[in-house]
């Protein structure tokens, strides 16, 4: 008897000390033969448990960072000089709120972020040798403070977080602007699908093609026996895949100008001690809460429309956003499971993701476009690029466009679809929508040289296959070139001490290759020039990339063309003892740490790539610069997860990741697609469990 008790005792210490196991005996993880976990739960819940577990094996220092930014401390981990974003984050996503959503959550997706903190904590339950920095338990609220997969899906009216840190007495010190290449800030990301009348096959076939921070999604596989069934990229510690498809349809989002956030211009006062501020005649008093960075206590400001961020020529500037809500979320989830346009149409109706325009295809033959999701109704004669004078409510929003009022295609003539982050306007070549039948806040967008090129790509092709939509999304033209090359040739060959390079750059045909000596200089040149061209803003706020860059092309300082010229050749030879340089010894892939700061060497061995920033109108995007000092040029951000898929009575798909799958510098998995990378090779997509299966490497549960 006391035998069968103590046998009793050491069953109820053990379920007491680990509540996760019988969940994670309800999910298999199988890892093919590149480190992509393969994840099959019972219930959506269980693969949800599993998702988060095979994430944190293979990077949870990602994941931890990405919910330490979020819960606005950065500062505690990386020091003072993040204090201006915590600041930011904080007076823009209300982790209270995040708290109350979790409580009244609907059951179903109350189960889900049950099984998110679940599946992080029992891999940290298990890894006692990983240390968080942080956070060493995770809360089933986090993923409410980051609703959106986007990588930009922060929204803040233009206000910087310089500006909102100088308005709150942090030192200037911690309000300075972070570092990024001219080049950096033009690049974003392509999706394109084809219809039925383009494909060889006849079935819709989609190119999913983020450009991002290099590492910042990994790729998985999930399937619950409650109907879900999906593949792509989910982003480090969320639950849900951002960018991919499952057996019925797929899609891609590209981020835009869509305006989902305002800035208004307060009236304000103070009044027995108390800041007010005017509303229709009436003076209303702000509200107020502490804000706590580190020993820091910030008194923050909010009225009706949200917080006040900065002050402008005296007066208070306050934001309208919306940059997270469990609508948003659950949106996020519900589309990964959608089963045909109709089905994803009523997703959308949802009207909570700020950040995302979406490429659609489906097993039927369809295939569609959205600028946006979330869009609120305004004055469409007011340029809402501008502050507005917020004396007035008539100023505030009206309520949500319609998804059918938002600018969309859906079925276009032209058979093909493409989105650039530019113009919704050149969407579909000429069946794209007409721009005078929507208010200029619904798409600012200008056109950019990836748009332009892609159209030219798209208005020229046969019929493709899976390998020819690769072959178009890889296509090398850098066509900004055209533009400005010319203009640079004309100007150095005025210049006698030019002439050996001015030959040389005559013979560039404008495609990238390692081997090509004028695209160093071509690149190195345009890096020093970008920031000298005017970007004078439209009307709704953006600025046209392709006329300010041909305004330039005509009208800028020969004399500076030429200086600029001279200045590359001199850093040449510097660093490289002669300007004749192939872009292929300066351009490198190379991945030797998995830190916060960037760290390359050029003494270890890296990959030639061919690619440059999607700035220049190439397709394929490869961000590289000097990192710590460094005379090669090391990529930091551009594709990602890449992917092509088709939609036939059976999905067939491939992919191909930047780097590898797994985080850990000793992972065979870190580096192991680095090569296919930077050469644009696929590899297959093992999207059935009998391929699964046939490729499994290693199989366990968590």
């Amino acid at each position: 008897m006391k035998k069968i008790l103590f046998l009793l005792l050491i069953s109820t210490f053990t379920t007491e000390a680990n509540p996760y196991t019988d969940q994670a005996k309800r999910v298999t993880i199988h890892r093919d033969e590149w480190g992509i976990p393969h994840i099959y739960g019972k219930t959506d819940a269980d693969a949800v448990f599993g998702l988060m577990y095979a994430q944190c094996e293979d990077d949870f220092a990602r994941v931890e960072m990405n919910y330490i930014e979020k819960l606005g401390r950065m500062s505690e981990v990386k020091g003072e000089k993040e204090l201006a974003y915590d600041l930011y984050i904080k007076l823009l996503i209300d982790e209270k709120e995040a708290k109350a959503e979790y409580k009244t959550a609907p059951v179903w997706l109350k189960k889900l972020l049950n099984a998110y903190a679940d599946g992080i904590n029992y891999y940290l339950q298990k890894h006692p040798e990983v240390k968080p920095r942080l956070i060493t338990h995770f809360e089933p609220w986090y993923p409410l403070l980051w609703t959106d997969g986007s990588i930009g899906a922060i929204s803040t009216g233009d206000v910087t977080e310089q500006e909102t840190a100088l308005f709150y007495g942090l030192p200037a010190q911690v309000a300075s602007v972070k570092y990024q290449t001219p080049d950096e800030k033009l690049t974003g990301s392509n999706g394109f699908a084809v219809g039925p009348a383009l494909s060889k096959s006849g079935h819709s076939l989609l190119y999913i093609n983020p450009h991002v921070t290099f590492y910042f999604r990994p790729e998985v596989h999930v399937e619950s026996e409650e109907g879900l069934s999906v593949y792509g990229a989910v982003t480090w510690g969320q639950f849900f895949v951002y960018q991919g498809f499952n057996p019925y349809n797929g899609w891609m989002h590209t981020s835009s100008e869509v305006d989902v956030a305002d800035a208004y211009i307060e009236t304000t006062r103070s009044r027995n001690g108390q800041m007010e501020y005017l509303l229709d005649g009436k003076w209303i008093p702000f509200q107020t809460k502490i804000i706590t960075l580190g020993s820091r206590k910030i008194k923050a400001y909010f009225n009706h429309r949200g917080p006040v961020l900065a002050a402008r020529n005296g007066k208070w500037i306050s934001v309208r956003s919306y940059n997270r809500a469990r609508k948003s979320l659950m949106q996020s989830w519900l589309r990964t499971k959608t089963k045909g346009l109709e089905d994803y149409k009523r997703v959308m109706d949802m009207r909570a993701n700020t950040s995302n325009n979406t490429v659609y295809a489906d097993n039927k033959g369809n295939i569609a476009y959205w600028h946006g999701n979330y869009v609120p109704r305004r004055d469409a004669t007011k340029d809402w690029g501008v502050p507005q004078d917020g004396s007035s409510s008539q100023i505030d929003w009206k309520g949500l466009h319609s998804v059918d009022e938002i600018v969309h295609v859906y079925n276009p003539a032209s058979g093909w679809i493409q989105n650039c982050n530019s113009t919704p306007y050149t969407v579909s070549g000429t069946s794209s929508p007409l721009r005078t039948n929507y208010p200029v806040y619904m798409a600012p967008d200008g056109e950019n040289f990836r748009d332009r090129n892609a159209v030219r790509l798209f208005s020229q092709t046969g019929k493709l296959d899976l390998q020819g939509l690769i072959g178009l999304g890889y296509d090398r033209r850098l066509m900004a070139f055209e533009t400005l090359l010319p203009a640079l040739v004309n100007a150095a060959s005025q210049e006698s001490d030019l002439g050996e390079v001015v030959e040389e750059l005559k013979k560039w045909d404008y495609n990238a290759s390692t081997s090509s000596i004028p695209q160093t200089i071509a690149i190195r040149w345009g890096l020093k020039i970008l920031p000298k061209i005017p970007k004078p803003k439209q009307f709704g706020g953006e600025t046209e990339v392709i006329q300010n860059m041909e305004s330039y092309a005509r009208t800028g300082s020969k004399l500076a063309m030429a200086q600029a010229l001279r200045e590359v050749l001199a850093e040449l030879k510097r660093d490289f003892g002669t300007w004749h340089v192939a872009w292929g010894d300066l351009n490198r892939f190379q991945r030797v740490s998995n830190g916060d700061a960037l760290q390359m060497d050029d003494s270890k061995a890296s990959i030639p790539v061919p690619f440059t920033s999607s700035a220049w109108g190439q397709l394929p995007s490869y961000t590289s610069r000097s990192i710590q000092g460094s005379k090669k040029w090391y990529g930091v951000n551009g594709n990602s997860f890449i992917a092509a898929v088709e939609f036939g009575p059976k999905i067939k798909a491939y992919s191909l990741l930047a780097g590898g799958q797994n985080g850990d510098p000793t992972s065979p998995h870190f580096f192991d697609q680095g090569q296919m990378y930077a050469e644009g090779k696929f590899k297959d997509i093992y999207f059935y469990k009998s391929d699964v299966l046939k490729h499994a490497v290693v199989s366990y549960h968590p």
